[in-house]
């Protein structure tokens, strides 16, 4: 049997469609990005950062054979700007053909967003541009899209956060209520688009491991003010917030829609949490693996 023969027959998760992952130059976009093609889909690596998309498909060149390498696009977008997300989806269309999958990852955590009374109008603006406003247009140009595919059908992924649940005395009043809108907006989408097998769900992942939250918890005191929160013991993995993308990407949730899945390891279920330390170990991700020493 040719080796051409053997790949042909290799099915994954997601082969023959087509994604978009906005933020996919980092986190979890990064990771998802990754799973995705490694399960056949055509992904295109989206982000505001086009060196830090590029070097995410570069990643996915090295990690995978010829025919995968063929089917992923870096792409230069800042999804605060309307037409900037609409020439995204008619690149995707023009390139592949369509569009079955749309990752509404990109998101901003600002530095300076506090509480009511100190965090400024900028700062608000902002986050409500990148975090609400970024994934209304990627949702809005999506369902367009996945009007025109056979049996109208798609999956839309929006990126909450625990944040939206629960309210918090180290506050980030601007995230917080970006993330609660997110929940809501991806509800009201669900249900609307329902009847035209576009399925809409959020994830909602609790504090996780990154650049970006090690840098604002810079002491062992900052660490520990969330940890003690957090039933499982230790703060989440970005890859274990893609895998649960790659789940409603996939047609194995086909009956899942209007749904806010949490990946906190417990946190919005706790009222007392565990004193023991945790045997919880973080899983092995493609990001480790593949960094360059």
């Amino acid at each position: 049997m040719s080796i051409s023969s053997v790949i042909k027959d290799l099915k994954g998760r997601l082969d023959g469609k087509v994604a978009i992952i906005t933020g996919g130059g980092s986190g979890i976009g990064y990771e998802s990005a990754i799973l995705f093609a490694r399960e056949g889909a055509s992904v295109v690596v989206a982000d505001n950062d086009l060196k830090a998309a590029e070097s995410c498909v570069e990643r996915i060149k090295e990690k995978f054979p010829m025919h995968v390498r063929k089917h992923t696009l870096a792409y230069k977008v800042d999804v605060t700007k309307e037409e900037e997300v609409k020439k995204l989806v008619e690149t995707t269309l023009k390139e592949f053909g369509k569009l079955d999958i749309m990752f509404n990852c990109a998101e901003i955590i600002h530095p300076h967003d506090d509480n009511c009374l100190n965090t400024d109008e900028k700062v608000w603006d902002v986050t409500m541009n990148t975090n609400v406003k970024g994934v209304w247009y990627g949702c809005k140009y999506a369902i367009e899209a996945m009007r025109r595919n056979s049996g109208c059908k798609g999956s839309i992924i929006n990126t909450a956060s625990y944040s939206g649940f629960l309210g918090s005395a180290t506050p980030q009043i601007a995230y917080t209520a970006s993330k609660g809108a997110v929940i809501a907006l991806s509800r009201e989408l669900a249900v609307t688009h329902a009847r035209e097998n576009i399925r809409v769900n959020t994830i909602c992942p609790g504090p996780l491991r990154t650049p970006e939250l090690l840098n604002l918890l810079n002491t062992d005191d900052k660490k520990n003010r969330r940890l003690c929160h957090i039933p499982i013991g230790r703060f989440g993995e970005p890859i274990e917030s893609a895998q649960m993308a790659l789940f409603l990407a996939s047609d194995e949730s086909s009956y899942v829609t209007g749904t806010e899945i949490k990946i906190d390891g417990g946190l919005t279920a706790a009222y007392v949490t565990p004193e023991e330390a945790t045997t919880s170990l973080p899983p092995k991700n493609y990001f480790k693996t593949l960094e360059k020493k």
